[in-house]
Formats: C-alpha cells, sequence, structure tokens
C-alpha cells in the first residue's frame, strides 16, 4: 500500500501522541489517613506488658516500646526525666517528648496523652482504655505525620504520672508529668511558644460520645466540634461538662487546650478496662478528626500572629 509522505507524518504523530497518553503518570499524593485498627494493635502490645504504673519496670518497657516504634518512622524521641514527690515516696518518672515537621521550634502545637495506668495494689489493672488509648493514639499519629511532616512542628508528648497514687484522684496526688512539663517549659522561657495543645484521654471505648470539655479554650473547642461535623464524626456531641485532666496545667499558664475524653466508661478505674471494651472505630473517629483540625488550627494561629 502506498502511502503519502503527509499520511507518515499524521501517523508519527498519533503515534507520539498515544506514548504520551499511555505512560504512566505521578500517582497524586495520598491523603493522610489514620488508622484506628493500626492504634488498637498497639494498645494491644502495651496491655500486654501488664499494670503500668508510673516507676514501674513494666512502664519502662513501655517506653521502649514506643521509642522503637517511632523510631521505626524516623522520629527521634527525648526524655524528660524528673522526680516526683508522692504519697507513696519520691518516685522517677519520664515524659517523652517528639517533634515532627517545620523548620524550627520556635513555635509548636502539642498533641499529648498520658501512657502510664492507675495503681492498684489489689487486682490486675491493665488500663486497655485509661493510658493504653491515649499512647497508642499518639504512635499513630506519629506514623500518619512523619508521611508528610506539618509546616508548623507538632510535639507528640507522652505524660507520665497522670494518675494518682493513693486511691482517690485528689490534688496534688496527680497530673505529675503535666506540671513539670508546663514547669519546665515556663523556667526555660519556651511556654510562650505553645500555640495549642490537644489532650486526648479515653478515647477508644465502643460507645464513645466525646461531651465538649466546658474548662477547654472555647475557639479551639469551637474548632475541633466544627471539624468534627463537617466530616460527619457524630462521636462528638454538643452536650458539655466539666473535667479535671491534663489539660488544665496548661490553661493555668494561659495556653489554649483542649480535652478530648469519654469518661462516661463503666470500666474506667476497674479490672474491667480490657482490650475488648475498645473498638478500633472510635480511635478511628478521633484520629481522622484531630488530623482535619491541625491544618484550619495552623491556618488560624497564622491568621492570628500567635
Amino acid at each position: 500500500m502506498r502511502t503519502s509522505s503527509k499520511s507518515f507524518a499524521l501517523l508519527a504523530t498519533l503515534t507520539a501522541l498515544s506514548g504520551c497518553l499511555g505512560a504512566a503518570q505521578p500517582a497524586p499524593p495520598q491523603p493522610l489517613r489514620f488508622d484506628g485498627q493500626k492504634a488498637l494493635d498497639h494498645v494491644r502490645a502495651m496491655v500486654a506488658l501488664g499494670p503500668r504504673p508510673a516507676g514501674s519496670p513494666a512502664l519502662a518497657r513501655t517506653r521502649d516500646y514506643i521509642r522503637k516504634e517511632l523510631s521505626a518512622f524516623g522520629i527521634k524521641v527525648e526524655e524528660q526525666a524528673f522526680e516526683a514527690a508522692t504519697p507513696a515516696g519520691p518516685i522517677k518518672m519520664v515524659n517523652l517528648r517528639a517533634m515532627i515537621g517545620g523548620a524550627s521550634t520556635a513555635k509548636r502545637i502539642i498533641v499529648a496523652g498520658h501512657y502510664d495506668t492507675k495503681l492498684f495494689k489489689d487486682v490486675k489493672f491493665v488500663g486497655a482504655n485509661d493510658g493504653g488509648s491515649s499512647a497508642a493514639f499518639l504512635i499513630e499519629l506519629a506514623r500518619v505525620l512523619a508521611r508528610t511532616p506539618p509546616a508548623t512542628p507538632i510535639e507528640l508528648l507522652f505524660l507520665d504520672g497522670e494518675e494518682a497514687v493513693r486511691t482517690e484522684w485528689v490534688d496534688p496526688d496527680n497530673r505529675y508529668g503535666s506540671r513539670y512539663y508546663v514547669n519546665t517549659a515556663r523556667k526555660g522561657g519556651t511556654l510562650a511558644s505553645i500555640q495549642a495543645l490537644i489532650l486526648v484521654d479515653m478515647i477508644g471505648d465502643r460507645d464513645l460520645r466525646i461531651k465538649r470539655e466546658s474548662q477547654s479554650t472555647d475557639w479551639l473547642t469551637d474548632l475541633v466540634w466544627s471539624t468534627a461535623a463537617a466530616i460527619g464524626r457524630p462521636e462528638f456531641v454538643a452536650e458539655a461538662t466539666p473535667i479535671e485532666d491534663g489539660h488544665i496545667p496548661s490553661l493555668e499558664a494561659g495556653v489554649p487546650a483542649i480535652d478530648l475524653i469519654d469518661l462516661d466508661y463503666p470500666a474506667w478505674h476497674t479490672p474491667d478496662d480490657t482490650l475488648d471494651k475498645l473498638s478500633p472505630a472510635s480511635l478511628q473517629a478521633v484520629g481522622d478528626v484531630v488530623l482535619a483540625a491541625l491544618p484550619a488550627l495552623e491556618k488560624r494561629l497564622s491568621a492570628r500572629g500567635r
């Protein structure tokens, strides 16, 4: 078959175009996604260590676990060790700090939770939800943020000594790690660099209902709850209640802070606070909301020049 030079030119053009269209295109970046099942797996690993009260060998092994997991994501973990004066005598405690993103720590957002469990002498208390869920949440959040580090540094803060040594949770026998962290930041002149603090505590129970903690900073609470509504997370309910928790020392120091907690948990501070009471869907809900709220928070803080 005879073909003209024009036909050859047209055929070459179509062939080149076909090659371009068929070539592999760069895949669009995948959105950050928290995995509630991965978080629950971390709870399982920590619960397997048994009761983990402040100063115990099991809590030291928990620190090893946290460091190992974050190191696998390329995240450096720093220890903030201190000795707390408690009704049971001096106890060595350790907060763990991990910074992700940003070129400087002049300004940072903190996402915090405690990793210790309540001390009980006569029963085995493994604290799946109360201590386990918050620590596991931070580990999974670290995995996600490490993939796409934020412009504003996020400090993941694992707090020790949240729980009381005595049976009753009465000041000052509680929140040892929270108070020490804030006091150290105040003395070191770095308190003003904390733009906001998001505290997570008891966020894994199957029947999750997170109420607005009424002492938390209003605008920060509004931002988180509007985010939850925008992405369709009904676990964040409109009802408000005051709760004394690890965010209070930050609030008292003038840091905007919010507490995400579901205290309506029948197994709270009982031997029934076990893994079977938790759901990956609940951890997923909180992870989705916090991840979606962080860019909105960063934008608001930037606009306010804080």
